[in-house]
């Protein structure tokens, strides 16, 4: 997923249009078009990397992994941001009735997708990992900015929700900094500041989920909105010719089987758009479409597996291939 601009903006000698560098674990992105500045983009990636060294798994000083370190031993106080995305998780979790679960970490590890040695775990491995996944069993203290989890060898991942809020936090600092129009893109969570140089909404392409990176199948038409997808081409493994997928039902213990391919969420912060993404892809598709429609300013896209693509009424979606039909509702 990514944006079209139709035309490459063009730097002049004071300005940067564009950088990228890798953070989040993922190349980011941003683009401050004839605005860019060196101050502003050194501010916005600093800010990435502190995210990231607060709320990784893989970085054993972060805040998560010092909640984890901790599970049923004794409460953790954490940064106020960290402390704002695990509330903000907990709130989609109850929403979602479990469908988002920030505690689906030792899933996440049992399984290995995304690492280096992924494999397919046994039913009792399974079964035995499911007792520690409870999103009800994290306990938070607003007072003290502390985390609590309950059970010893529960665990915290924030890979579904933490992206979301770092794209927010990169939209404030430009916004901050007085630039109108800039793209944000963090390994394709997009956030789209302003609008176009002839006042034209933005156009993201939907990634096609069969095919490399950069096809899409239809385009979204946004003005300051986030557009982030969740899908089985992101991350997976292939065992005996099943494919594996990173998106994992917190109540089964597999990667989620059902009638899609992907989830586009479009919404005014990326944050939310990035946890009912994954909420909605866990769902299926007429609770997931429920659950969207239920909630102000959010749109969603639904790529199946059948080859149609079903939307929320006020999505401005529209396909571009023509292997792919939209059914209308």
């Amino acid at each position: 997923m990514y944006v079209i601009f139709g035309m490459f903006p063009v730097s002049c000698a004071r300005t940067e249009s564009s950088r990228a560098e890798f953070a989040l674990g993922t190349v980011c992105s941003v683009t401050l078009f004839e605005r860019g500045d060196n101050r502003v983009y050194q501010e916005i990636f600093s800010r990435l990397r502190e995210i990231d060294n607060r709320m990784s798994v893989n970085i054993a000083a972060s805040d998560v992994s010092r909640i984890n370190a901790a599970a049923g031993i004794e409460p953790v106080q954490v940064h106020d941001d960290v402390f704002f995305v695990i509330e903000r998780a907990v709130f989609y979790a109850r929403l979602s009735n479990g469908a988002f679960d920030p505690s689906v970490g030792p899933l996440v590890s049992l399984w290995g997708i995304g690492g280096e040695n992924p494999r397919v775990p046994t039913q009792e491995e399974i079964e035995k990992t499911l007792s520690f996944v409870n999103w009800r069993d994290i306990e938070l203290d607003a007072n003290s900015k502390s985390v609590f989890l309950k059970k010893p060898g529960m665990a915290l991942d924030l890979g579904a929700i933490a992206k979301g809020y770092a794209a927010d936090e990169a939209a404030a600092i430009i916004k901050s900094a007085g630039i109108e129009r800039a793209i944000i893109d963090l390994g394709g969570n997009i956030v789209t500041c302003g609008v176009k140089k002839d006042k034209s909404p933005w156009r993201v392409g939907i990634q096609n989920p069969d095919e490399k990176r950069g096809t899409y199948i239809g385009i979204t038409q946004v003005k300051e909105q986030s557009v982030v997808t969740s899908g089985v081409y992101e991350r997976f493994f292939e065992k005996d010719g099943v494919r594996y997928h990173h998106i994992f039902s917190p109540s089964g213990g597999y990667p989620v089987d059902n009638e899609l391919l992907s989830v586009t969420v479009i919404a005014h912060n990326s944050i939310d758009a990035d946890a009912l993404s994954t909420a909605a892809f866990v769902l299926g598709y007429e609770k997931g479409a429920t659950l969207i429609e239920s909630l102000p300013d959010t749109e969603a896209v639904f790529v199946m597996k059948d080859m149609t693509v079903r939307k929320t009424p006020g999505a401005d979606f529209t396909i571009t291939d023509k292997n792919f039909s939209l059914i209308q509702n």
